[in-house]
């Protein structure tokens, strides 16, 4: 049996079962982790995607990053996954909120925040905003592959503005 002699270790234990593919034992570690520091931050954040990407308990997920943005709101690692939670979930309201906070915080890929609220946006046929929020992407943008990625939605939202688009035709005699 394994000895762990402080939080931080125990954390680095967790999080390496987990990227192993042992989520019994990593959720284990980290539970016991929060059962002593409740207000562990990094122990709700993977807590957190073992239940979304892992378990798929999305109930869970949420209430672990919610915890994580009322302990730790500058905390930048979680808000992409929380929001990409919310989008899954069409929770529209919810993830315009938490973005709006994540673009304001230092460490957060901006760009990504706003592809995510594109996203949401086209989930919800607001075409126009979508089509904002990915042009806002666009400008922050610092990988090629995620450039692609934006200019591909941003292709995707100008043909179905397009298709959209109602076509009136008057006849003259």
């Amino acid at each position: 049996m394994d000895n762990y002699y402080t939080i931080e270790e125990k954390y680095l234990q967790a999080v390496a079962e987990m990227n192993y593919g042992e989520t019994p034992l990593s959720l284990k570690l980290l539970n016991e982790i929060l059962a002593e520091d409740p207000s562990f931050v990094r122990a709700h954040y993977q807590i957190a995607k073992l239940y979304y990407y892992d378990l798929h308990d999305y109930q869970s997920a949420g209430y672990h990053f919610k915890l994580c943005t009322e302990l730790e709101p500058t905390f930048p690692d979680m808000y992409f996954h929380y929001i990409s939670l919310l989008l899954f979930l069409n929770m529209e309201r919810q993830l315009n909120a938490i973005a709006q906070k994540a673009i304001a915080i230092p460490g957060v890929y901006v760009s990504a925040i706003y592809n995510l609220m594109g996203l949401c946006a086209e989930k919800n046929l607001k075409l126009n905003e979508a089509l904002g929020f990915y042009q806002q992407a666009l400008m922050l943008v610092t990988s090629n592959d995620k450039k692609d990625e934006i200019e591909s939605n941003m292709s995707r939202i100008r043909f179905k503005l397009e298709k959209g688009k109602t076509y009136s035709y008057h006849f003259s005699a």
